[in-house]
């Protein structure tokens, strides 16, 4: 993950507390069972207590100074539009939040900012003949305003309560406001890719050895099928880059420069994974080529042998064919030395084309 670096003493928790030995209700709402956590920020620190994200910017705004963080999973409509409401945020992007499937991209709505991010993980195969998932990925769609973060997650595999719980313990990152804690999450995003698609390059590079071994059984459906999960990867990582150049050129003065400096680095570590992906890919396209001639290959090699055994096979057809017409008047029929004469020419022809089909290496 990329270092920030301090910027003054942590400074102690200032301003009244929430009220003490609030606790949240005991019945869950409608609203409660999508929101993972909700934390107001003052001085870059997290005021004790439990807040409703309602009496979280309240607080906030009271102050005039601080920000609130706070961590949906999967909401429906009904369960975002409360929040929708007392942040302001914008009817698209909260159609676009509830119901996913977007590309990562990055779009302003006033005084709002909404980023759209496609976290991946790895799933690690058996074999490299199998065909199970290895790249599994989600979506993580953010809000980021003047003196609030909302982020929105989709799928299991990306939760944030660990990245949270990181940045608790540095004041100073998050005295710099909601923008650091968008790019904590960026950058997280961007470390796994680099993960990802090393990982899957060791995996092609298994699949490289196994290709070009004697009686192989990795096929080009398998190499297309990972291929395929070469492309979520691509999908996930390829478009975000455009956004993040926009944050890096000062699209917005929600992210202020300081902050905006360290996109550069997730810039440049996303430009590393695109290389990476865009490697993996052609080097996968070689292999399908490579096996697809393999294949061809052996066709024409099992077709050379069958047709070279049909051919001797044809001798001693013909032959016991003609003879075995029962004509009275026939060459040698009432020959005493006629039978093994025959089968003498037969032997011999079969194994002069055997010979022959030998040395032009189709036998």
């Amino acid at each position: 993950m990329s270092r920030m670096p301090s910027f003054g003493t942590p400074r102690g928790h200032n301003g009244s507390q929430h009220a003490a030995g609030a606790t949240p209700p005991s019945v869950s709402t409608p609203q409660s069972t999508a929101i993972r956590d909700c934390a107001a920020y003052v001085g870059g620190r997290r005021l004790q207590g439990h807040w409703t994200y309602s009496e979280a910017i309240t607080e906030v705004r009271a102050r005039a100074e601080g920000y609130v963080w706070l961590g949906l999973h999967e909401p429906d409509t009904e369960q975002i539009q409360g929040v929708a409401t007392t942040f302001g945020l914008h009817e698209l992007a909260i159609e676009d939040a509830v119901h996913a499937g977007q590309r990562p991209k990055l779009e302003r709505y006033g005084e709002t900012l909404f980023m759209v991010l496609r976290p991946v993980s790895y799933l690690a195969y058996e074999e490299p003949d199998t065909l199970n998932e290895i790249v599994e990925t989600g979506e993580l769609m953010i809000f980021l305003g003047p003196d609030f973060i909302i982020t929105v997650r989709h799928g299991d595999h990306s939760p944030l309560t660990r990245l949270r719980a990181q940045l608790d313990t540095d004041p100073d990152r998050l005295r710099m406001g909601p923008s650091a804690v968008l790019l904590a999450i960026a950058d997280r995003v961007v470390d796994h890719y680099l993960d990802v698609s090393e990982q899957v390059a060791d995996d092609i590079d298994d699949i490289e050895a196994a290709v070009f071994v004697a009686h192989s059984t990795v096929t080009a459906e398998q190499i297309y099928f990972f291929k395929r999960e070469v492309l979520k990867l691509r999908r996930a990582a390829s478009p975000l880059h455009t956004p993040i150049q926009r944050l890096v050129e000062g699209h917005s003065d929600l992210v202020p420069t300081e902050v905006r400096s360290y996109f550069r680095n997730i810039s440049d570590h996303l430009s590393t994974v695109v290389e990476r992906i865009t490697h993996a890919d052609n080097l996968l396209t070689t292999l399908l080529e490579a096996t697809t001639a393999m294949i061809t290959l052996q066709q024409n090699t099992d077709m050379r042998k069958i047709t070279s055994w049909a051919a001797i096979i044809a001798v001693p057809t013909a032959l016991a064919g003609v003879y075995g017409m029962n004509f009275d008047h026939m060459p040698e029929t009432h020959w005493t030395y006629g039978y093994p004469t025959i089968l003498a020419v037969i032997l011999t022809l079969c194994l002069v084309l055997y010979i022959v089909f030998r040395r032009n290496r189709w036998l």
